[in-house]
């Protein structure tokens, strides 16, 4: 069994159908002995909603997926030589990205009958500021195969201190002919930098404060609901109660009422006897007077 294959078609699939699929994969890989094929595809977690919006975006869209890889290149490059005008410019093009490209997610997501909430929004436009920042998150990107909303990137400090080219020791000389010019062009990019940083961590912030406030909402409604499903829930046992007290005192109705039946029925048939008795007699002294 083609392992990357099947985890390619998968990851196309929605997330309601990504389960019942592997596993009947892992059944298939089971039943012909493919022992590794079995234990990767087991191995394949369900993709988050975000995560899956993401990646149909990647899979429909791969032209704009492209250049937006491009970007992240350019972005861990400036950042990693500091060079300010490719910082201002690549960052004014990230915002304006993300923004765009998670709103398009959303709407390819809702054309394959999958519809996006605005905190799943939120976790699109968090993992393309992560497909940004993280080479490893962009790679699987670009593969259509997220499976998880990677943790919020905040500016480009995820990248490793060995992938920063080491500055070389000035020299007496080198010392001497750097500008100080030059110097303020490097001390201002590293504001530029940390600007960047503390602007993206402040919008992580914001949007966790929005996920919570929606959190809340969503507890204070399902309270009330529960509420008055427990009010509910008590009128109706006191109705219950009300008709099983009824049923108990027509069932001793009905009792009473069989019973004088049955004293009315013999009363009816001693009177019958009676003027049967009544009637002979009568039959015997009119005999007797001839």
């Amino acid at each position: 069994m083609d392992v990357d294959q099947v985890a390619d078609e998968l990851y196309g699939l929605r997330p309601g159908e990504f389960t019942a699929a592997r596993d009947a994969y892992v059944a298939e890989a089971r039943r012909a002995k493919d022992t590794a094929a079995a234990k990767a595809l087991a191995a394949l977690r369900r993709p988050a909603t975000a995560a899956w919006a993401a990646n149909v975006l990647a899979r429909q869209q791969p032209d704009e997926a492209a250049r937006f890889l491009a970007l992240g290149e350019k972005l861990r490059e400036a950042h990693r030589n500091l060079d300010g005008e490719q910082l201002r410019a690549a960052g004014r093009q990230q915002h304006q990205l993300v923004t765009a490209l998670a709103r398009t997610a959303a709407d390819l997501a809702r054309e394959a009958g999958q519809p996006v909430s605005d905190t799943v929004l939120h976790e699109v436009e968090q993992t393309l500021h992560a497909a940004l920042a993280h080479p490893d998150v962009a790679e699987l990107w670009a593969k259509g195969r997220l499976a998880k909303v990677p943790e919020a990137a905040v500016g480009f400090g995820e990248i490793a201190p060995e992938t920063v080219p080491a500055r070389p020791a000035p020299t007496k000389a080198s010392a001497r002919k750097e500008s100080p010019d030059r110097e303020e062009e490097r001390r201002k990019a590293e504001r530029e930098a940390a600007q960047a940083e503390a602007e993206e961590a402040e919008a992580v912030v914001a949007r966790r404060e929005r996920e919570l406030g929606e959190a809340q909402d969503t507890e204070r409604a399902a309270a009330v609901v529960s509420e008055e499903a427990a009010e509910r829930v008590r009128r109706l046992e006191e109705e219950l109660a009300e008709a099983r007290t009824a049923v108990r005192g027509t069932k001793a109705a009905a009792a009473e009422a069989a019973a004088a039946v049955k004293s009315a029925d013999r009363a009816l048939g001693q009177a019958r006897r009676a003027a049967e008795r009544a009637g002979r007699e009568v039959e015997r002294l009119k005999r007797a007077g001839r």
